[in-house]
């Protein structure tokens, strides 16, 4: 009677971890590039529904600092309703429905990230210069915007948390709704995280003021940032 066992020889074993070693070099590029398709994916959509909640609120004149009647535009923690919103003297009840999700109403260092993507919006001061969102959301009031500009301007950068890891691209809109990228390939930068990030006139010809967001939006052509910037089919 034979007791002898079977199994699988050396050679067997080492065969079949060389399929799922070849295996495995074809399937973890595809699923990594799919990942950072589905990240980009989602930023330019997230700044679609961003743009329309902004028109939205500005429409139902949820902030009029002025109180010309004329309505303004806000940041994402007073889109949100996570704070209060701007008004004369100080800062009033937060709105409520808010026209953002809740997934806008934790910022840190003046931005909000989800799915990948680092989110900052700016709003023009007097001089037009973008002023970023406090550090935890919702007007700085070292650093306030202005009442009339904020009638007729803003604007958001979305770029990687992690270049290469969890998206390539960056984008950008604002008033004017068409959502705009550069492939963020700069021999010089790449915007990711919070290391290197897109100054407020990144995306527009050069201004007579730096870092003014009231200036003309670079599509099709070299931005004060160096990058081509371009629309999004």
């Amino acid at each position: 009677m034979n007791n002898r066992e079977k199994g699988f020889t050396l050679i067997e074993l080492m065969i079949v971890v060389a399929i799922i070693a070849i295996i495995a070099s074809i399937a973890i590029p595809n699923l990594l590039s799919a990942r950072l398709n589905a990240n980009e994916t989602a930023a330019i959509a997230t700044l679609r529904n961003i743009s329309s909640a902004q028109a939205q609120f500005q429409a139902g004149a949820k902030i009029d600092v002025d109180e010309d009647g004329s309505g303004e535009f806000g940041y994402f923690g007073e889109l949100s309703g996570a704070v209060g919103v701007r008004e004369q003297g100080g800062t009033g009840a937060a709105i409520d429905p808010p026209v953002l999700s809740a997934a806008f109403r934790t910022v840190n260092s003046s931005a909000v990230t989800r799915s990948g993507y680092v989110f900052q919006m700016y709003l023009p001061d007097t001089d037009g210069v973008g002023a970023p969102e406090a550090a935890d959301g919702g007007a700085d009031t070292s650093n306030l915007p202005d009442a009339d500009n904020c009638e007729t301007t803003w604007c958001c950068y979305a770029w990687p948390a992690s270049y290469q890891t969890s998206g390539n691209r960056a984008f950008f809109v604002n008033q004017q709704g068409d959502v705009i990228q550069t492939r963020n390939q700069g021999a010089n930068q790449q915007y990711s995280g919070t290391t290197t990030i897109p100054e407020a006139d990144a995306a527009f010809l050069s201004p007579a003021t730096d870092d003014s967001i009231m200036g003309v939006v670079a599509v099709g052509t070299t931005a004060t940032d160096g990058e081509s910037w371009f629309a999004v089919n």
